[in-house]
């Protein structure tokens, strides 16, 4: 396993996250001793981070990592999150402190690395389904106010958020100097976060935030780098997605343009798609669910095989001056 920096937190993180979400979801659902031997897996290649969150199978997702970690008697980075309902928003640093609370007691640690903020920012509230403004975040009373008496507290150490919402919102959070970490949303059918996009670009345009991030010390958990499965050809499950843009429907027909262009040239898809976030120095890890323990020996695999080759990223450069984004 080869190790990355954390954008400018003295951190060295392993390239492969172990996602311990609803995608792919072996945190908290199957077996006892399957969830067991996933983390011991992921653990015994080197994998030094886990990430979950408080919404992850209704805190199923921490309540397995407390048992399982204490059951090894291991140590790796963990970053959890906390939502804010609109319905908070009145005491948005009492309910990041009462999450946190909560998501440390199921984990069974005083504290976490990263603690993140899994809210939707937008300029207005509400705006997005569900979304707080950015003066929700910035503003007294906020986010970074909960975030620092979480730090005075002891209870974690580096803060992050999920990068979805508004471009220009989420890059004001990235130059802001309070986070030191973000989660974006990077993959082989929207490269927006890393690249230029052409006009005419149908998904979410996330303006090279990985740039941003990095200009700016901030590090980079590479999620959806599968596009929950498009990659991979897993049929649509419905039309909601998080990223706009981004529905089932029109990712089914990029992998198949995706496909078309490559052919077997850069072997299976889902290495590909971890090797093409690999490929952005930018970015600290890929974070990766896993549904089945095989799927933690390929995604290190994936990495072990290193970035993708120049001629495959000069390939994907003339598929994305295509019509390739215009679904």
């Amino acid at each position: 396993m080869k190790y990355r920096d954390l954008g400018a937190t003295g951190l060295k993180i392993s390239e492969i996250v172990f996602g311990a979400g609803a995608q792919g979801g072996i945190a908290f659902r199957g077996e006892r001793e399957t969830r067991l031997e996933a983390v011991k897996k992921a653990l015994d290649y080197g994998i030094n981070w886990i990430d979950t969150a408080a919404q992850y199978g209704s805190g199923e997702s921490e309540e397995n990592l407390g048992w399982i970690l204490k059951e090894l008697d291991v140590h790796p980075y963990v970053s959890t999150k906390a939502r804010i309902e609109l319905s908070h928003v009145d005491d948005i640093p009492g309910e990041i402190q009462r999450s946190a609370e909560a998501s440390l007691q199921r984990l069974q640690m005083n504290s976490v690395e990263l603690f993140q903020l899994h809210s939707v920012v937008t300029p207005e509230r509400g705006s997005q389904r569900g979304s707080i403004s950015l003066e929700d975040v910035l503003g007294p009373g906020g986010v970074v106010a909960g975030f620092q008496r979480l730090r005075e507290q002891g209870m974690a150490r580096n803060f992050g958020f999920t990068g979805f919402g508004d471009t220009d919102c989420l890059h004001e959070m990235i130059t802001s100097g309070h986070f030191q970490a973000v989660q974006a949303y990077y993959n082989l059918l929207n490269p927006s976060a890393g690249r230029s996009v052409p006009a005419g670009f149908s998904a979410h345009d996330y303006q090279d935030l990985i740039g941003l991030s990095a200009a700016n010390g901030v590090g980079v958990l590479n999620i959806r780098p599968l596009a929950a499965g498009a990659v991979v050809g897993a049929p649509p499950t419905g039309a909601n997605t998080l990223s706009p843009g981004s529905s089932p429907d029109a990712d089914s027909e990029r992998t198949q343009k995706l496909i078309e262009s490559l052919g077997d040239a850069a072997g299976e898809m889902a290495q590909t798609a971890i090797r093409f976030g690999l490929s952005n120095p930018g970015v600290s890890a890929v974070l990766v669910g896993f549904a089945q323990l095989a799927h933690i020996d390929e995604a290190v695999a994936a990495a072990e095989k290193g970035p993708l080759p120049g001629g495959i990223l000069q390939q994907l450069d003339g598929l994305y001056q295509t019509d390739f984004g215009a679904l």
